[in-house]
């Protein structure tokens, strides 16, 4: 497995909600095409609006590659970027101990 960390911040109000909205819409790609990643967990950070923390696990190096050629990530990419204030920062992790109660992240 591998495992990316992501931050995104994003330039305003306005551009969070965009931000969100296009989101929104991914994930629902990636649930439904993307049966190697096995991970997809977006987060708002509580203490700063305009941040979001991505949180992605990949049953392999095949997986996180696929996702990242697939159409609907290119498109969420290209999106994004006119509402981001810096650009992402990126962290890949390798997985280790972990506990969920929930059915699905």
């Amino acid at each position: 497995m591998i495992g990316i960390v992501v931050r995104f911040d994003v330039h305003d109000r306005e551009a969070a909600v965009e931000f969100d909205r296009l989101t929104a819409v991914v994930v629902t790609h990636i649930r439904a095409r993307e049966p190697g990643t096995l991970v997809y967990a977006t987060h708002r950070v509580l203490d700063d609006e305009l941040a979001r923390v991505f949180y992605e696990v990949y049953a392999d190096d095949a997986a996180l590659q696929a996702h990242e050629d697939a159409s609907h990530v290119r498109e969420f990419h290209a999106a994004k970027e006119s509402l981001l204030a810096a650009p992402p920062r990126v962290e890949f992790i390798q997985p280790g101990a972990s506990a969920s109660r929930f059915a699905t992240l």
